[in-house]
């Protein structure tokens, strides 16, 4: 699946899951070594667990943040 973000320097999140399970994040755009520590700490988690620790996250004086997109595209994957 691809997310589109909004608010945020990163553009779309490709997301693979296996079932509940983050199997891989890949952010186009945004703070490349950022998007990749994110990536790379999710992968292997469930969802759920991801959702509850980033949804919410804000960036400088955004109301969103890269993480708390990836939380509302997991959200948006998974039908939560």
């Amino acid at each position: 699946m691809v997310y589109t973000t909004k608010g945020v320097c990163s553009r779309s999140i490709k997301l693979e899951l296996d079932g509940d399970i983050i199997k891989n994040v890949e952010f186009d755009g945004g703070c490349n070594g950022n998007a990749k520590g994110i990536s790379s700490l999710v992968k292997g988690m469930s969802v759920d667990d991801a959702i509850s620790r980033m949804e919410g996250i804000t960036c400088g004086g955004k109301s969103t943040s890269c993480p708390d997109q990836l939380a509302q595209a997991l959200k948006a994957a998974t039908g939560r």
